[in-house]
């Protein structure tokens, strides 16, 4: 066969000249895409938890999300426009208006959670139970997934035990119970089902991250009504809450894009991995106290993303 018809008919096929894996039949960027959204996503859901629980200290959680929740529709939106997508079709909006109604809910007890505990505790239990139950939904749908990436999800269990791990210095009474663990639990249900709920959704991340953020904007706000909680937030408290609707919407379309263009079980099991991010930067700026087995379980954490992606 001449060499430079090959080329050339490689050339047509990937205009961009991207090699393709012999195996796979699958260019690298479309295989590991979805990797590198569920990435971002962790990383972005950290961040904005430690933003949002800080915040939850010195002001009502469910104000306090309500208003990032604002801030969130406002950045999407304009993303959501800017890129000019088609809207989902009505069953796809109404998936994820579901998945934010209980997603926004759950989000409020999770920074009350964050605010009343320590971070290092509560921000693992979460993720442990937000992980685990779609996992295996996903897994009990699709089947086993490969070697690496069940080895992945072991060590991303393992890491998020180290770091829920229970030590002396945790213990906020004399019976040795943390606070905000039950809380954290309950939460982590609650995200397990927006990832469900939000799997359903086809189209568009970006509207369907705009129209989660109109369920989430209206369970939140009626928990402001219910409770009558105060609506003051000073000047730290919006900073805050705008930091954390911000990056909590730009992960949310991250994750649509990843479980879209991948398995639920790696993205979720992957994002569920926020709570390293979370610890870290509580212990950068609050101090909390950061064992040895915790900073096992962070580097396990960073340890089972590749093994995730790689299956």
């Amino acid at each position: 066969m001449n060499p430079s018809r090959l080329t050339t008919d490689r050339s047509a096929a990937c205009p961009l000249f991207c090699p393709v894996l012999p195996s796979s039949r699958v260019l690298p960027l479309t295989q590991f895409a979805p990797a590198a959204g569920s990435v971002a996503a962790f990383l972005l859901w950290g961040t904005s938890d430690f933003a949002g629980g800080y915040g939850s200290r010195r002001a009502n959680a469910f104000t306090l999300t309500a208003f990032s929740h604002v801030c969130a529709f406002v950045l999407m939106i304009t993303v959501a426009l800017a890129q000019g997508a088609d809207l989902p079709s009505r069953t796809s909006i109404l998936w994820a208006m579901l998945a934010g109604s209980i997603g926004g809910f759950s989000l409020a007890l999770f920074y009350r959670a964050l605010a009343s505990g320590q971070m290092g505790l509560t921000a693992p239990i979460a993720a442990l139970m937000g992980a685990v139950i779609p996992a295996l939904a996903d897994v009990a749908m699709e089947g086993a997934p490969r070697r690496w990436t069940i080895a992945g999800f072991v060590l991303a269990i393992v890491a998020i035990w180290l770091i829920t791990r229970p030590e002396k210095s945790d213990a906020d009474n004399a019976s040795g119970q943390p606070k905000g663990v039950a809380l954290a639990a309950l939460a982590g249900v609650g995200f397990a089902a927006f990832y469900l709920s939000i799997h359903q959704a086809h189209g568009s991340a970006a509207w369907l991250a705009v129209a989660s953020r109109v369920g989430s904007f209206t369970t939140t706000t009626v928990a402001v009504a219910v409770t009558r909680a105060s609506l003051a937030l000073d000047r730290p408290r919006v900073a805050l809450g705008m930091a954390a609707g911000f990056f909590d919407i730009s992960a949310t379309a991250l994750f649509i894009f990843a479980s879209q263009r991948g398995r639920l079980d790696e993205a979720v099991v992957i994002t569920s991995l926020y709570p390293a991010v979370t610890v870290l930067l509580a212990r950068l700026v609050l101090k909390e106290h950061f064992s040895r087995w915790r900073l096992v379980g962070l580097l396990a954490a960073l340890a089972a993303v590749p093994l995730i992606a790689a299956g």
